[in-house]
């Protein structure tokens, strides 16, 4: 009967250990998954704009079509015009213009993407990130009172989103009102309609 007891003791300690292996952990990664072709083909433009490659320039932009297209569609309309007319004009500080411009708007498809999913956290901390990525691309080419401000809110967005901590340990709930009031900060700073 003992060994029966010491059995069944190892087995539940067994299948306690498996089970626990198995079970996704609820802790959260920095990463943010996925490319972002903007920020990837942006080194392949401003490379060609800095050996006056106007070709080259004109091929970078052209392999940005699909995420202009949206931007043009959905969040910016214009950027398109306002790439073809800098790459026309040969014109290095209009196409940083215009990359700034896209990178704005996609901070603030990001930072609303975030909002809309506030209680997935996984989701929202990606959004945050992502719009993080795009700011640090632009970060040198915004005014510095600009740049603090949306550096500065963008972290306040990260922080308002919660945590859901370590199998819930140190989980805080998200901030809706927290999260909103960076946003709006974020987003009155660029210049992009609330």
């Amino acid at each position: 009967m003992r060994r029966l007891a010491v059995l069944i003791a190892l087995f539940a300690i067994f299948a306690g250990t498996t089970i626990v292996k198995t079970v996704p952990a609820q802790a959260y990664s920095y990463a943010a998954a996925g490319a972002e072709p903007l920020l990837d083909g942006r080194e392949a433009l401003f490379s060609a704009v800095s050996a006056g490659n106007w070709e080259a320039a004109q091929k970078a932009v052209d392999a940005l079509k699909p995420e202009f297209d949206y931007l043009d569609t959905h969040e910016q309309p214009g950027i398109k015009k306002a790439f073809a007319d800098a790459i026309a004009a040969k014109d290095a500080a209009e196409i940083k213009a215009a990359f700034v411009l896209a990178a704005s708007a996609e901070i603030e498809r990001r930072i609303n993407g975030a909002r809309d999913n506030l209680k997935d956290y996984q989701t929202a901390k990606t959004l945050v990130v992502k719009a993080q990525r795009f700011y640090t691309a632009i970060a040198g080419d915004l005014p510095p009172d600009v740049s603090k401000t949306v550096s500065t809110n963008l972290q306040k967005a990260l922080t308002a989103i919660g945590n859901p901590g370590v199998f819930g340990v140190g989980a805080k709930k998200p901030d809706p009102a927290a999260f909103a009031e960076a946003r709006e900060a974020v987003l009155k700073a660029l210049g992009r309609p609330n």
